[in-house]
């Protein structure tokens, strides 16, 4: 998904300023499809059937998988019929206009047609990696990522009897490559997953297992909704600023999202392994399998965010050669780059917790990081303070907010005090 992700936006470039401007109104809400579908719910599922195993009860693993799947269908049928009929509200409040609404919508219209199959990948992703088996589910979402890149790269420019789409064509892509994903997810689960098999026939879909879920899933929820409105909050700031800011905030913040596979390979490693100890009451271990995670997703990230902050040319240069671009986009990484290590932490703790079902001061610190960025902003704005420079501090600010409240609840026992 992270290399996927790049040569998306690498090829869209290829379009023009306005499509990149575009892009990056649009992608936050494509990334709080995956952090939904894969880390909030999908975490869930993944810790409930976790514990479930570890407690040695494969009938009632079954049932949550097979309760859990109908869940992400439900829930992937509401994302699209919210998006298709209300994008051009939500992207207009967000500061979309003109032509770079335009091609908002026709990036997002095409993805949300088919986001059923980004829950549904990504929900049998978790059932899969609760089972233990991180290489397969690693496996299939990969070879889902390579038939996005063909297939973007095919229909953006229209490469031999295929119209040429423009910038559609990349939603297309992602589109396709899930599609891809599911079909071997759904096969390896139905015949050759030895610990756990969708039992479509024998297993029940529990109304009451599905409740929890949804109900617990809501609380985790919470994290990647502040996460994005945090990003959308700033990108509407940033459309005050111009197209080639917007577009330069774009590139930054995409880094910051494409930051999350990375944690995510960390924390959904430690979803499962702490909700196998949780279910064999291996509590001490649980703690230092999620701690060591945690540090180790800290270590690379933040590795990456220093990098990127010394040498932004690096990065930048992937997707833009204007000045105006270049300069927006260099400020961002040079103040926020050194911050994410602490992204890192905080993020992989909350994976953690979705381990021990023990969710909510970890997403106390998202909101605390989502008040930060918003009331900062509009006090900046209240006051006249157009500096670019204020505004990407607020958003290193949130960093240490979500990572000192995260860090310290579980220091303290939140997962084992009531």
């Amino acid at each position: 998904m992270l290399v996927a992700a790049v040569i998306e936006a690498w090829f869209v470039s290829y379009i023009g300023t306005v499509a990149l401007a575009g892009l990056a109104l649009a992608f936050p809400m494509f990334m709080l499809m995956i952090m939904l579908s894969a880390g909030a719910f999908g975490g869930v599922i993944t810790g409930s059937i976790a514990q479930r195993l570890g407690a040695h009860n494969r009938s009632e693993a079954e049932s949550l998988a097979l309760s859990g799947l109908v869940l992400s269908l439900i829930l992937g049928s509401v994302s699209t019929g919210v998006f298709l009929g209300a994008g051009q509200v939500i992207y207009g409040f967000l500061g979309g206009r003109s032509t770079v609404l335009e091609q908002t919508l026709a990036y997002s219209d095409s993805l949300f047609w088919g986001c059923t199959s980004i829950w549904l990948a990504n929900t049998l992703a978790g059932i899969t990696r609760a089972t233990g088996n991180m290489w397969t589910a690693s496996k299939n979402l990969v070879a889902g990522s390579i038939i996005q890149i063909f297939v973007s790269a095919i229909l953006i420019f229209g490469i031999g009897p295929f119209p040429e789409m423009g910038i559609s064509g990349a939603a297309i892509g992602v589109i396709s490559g899930y599609v891809f994903s599911s079909v071997l997810f759904i096969r390896y689960l139905l015949g050759y997953c030895p610990e756990l098999k969708l039992q479509f026939s024998r297993a029940k879909i529990k109304l009451v297992s599905m409740l929890i879920i949804f109900k617990v899933g809501m609380l985790s929820s919470l994290n990647p909704i502040c996460s994005v409105a945090s990003v959308i909050a700033m990108t509407s700031f940033m459309t005050q600023f111009g197209v080639e800011t917007l577009a330069g905030f774009g590139i930054g913040a995409r880094l910051e999202f494409l930051m999350i596979p990375m944690i995510f390979g960390f924390g959904t490693a430690s979803t499962a392994m702490i909700g196998v100890n949780f279910g064999a009451n291996q509590i001490k271990r649980a703690y230092k399998i999620g701690w060591t995670a945690s540090l180790f997703a800290a270590l690379l990230v933040g590795s990456i965010g220093a990098l990127f902050a010394i040498f932004p040319e690096i990065w930048i240069e992937l997707f833009t050669k204007e000045a105006g671009v270049q300069l927006a986009a260099t400020t961002y990484l040079r103040i926020v780059g050194p911050f994410y290590f602490l992204f890192g932490l905080a993020l992989c703790l909350y994976f953690a917790s979705q381990g021990a079902g023990r969710v909510l001061w970890p997403v106390f610190g998202v909101v605390f990081r989502f008040v930060i960025i918003l009331c900062g902003g509009l006090l900046l704005v209240r006051y006249n303070f157009w500096e670019l420079d204020y505004f990407y501090y607020l958003i290193a600010a949130g960093f240490i907010a979500q990572a000192i409240t995260s860090a310290s609840s579980v220091y303290f026992g939140a997962w084992t005090k009531g």
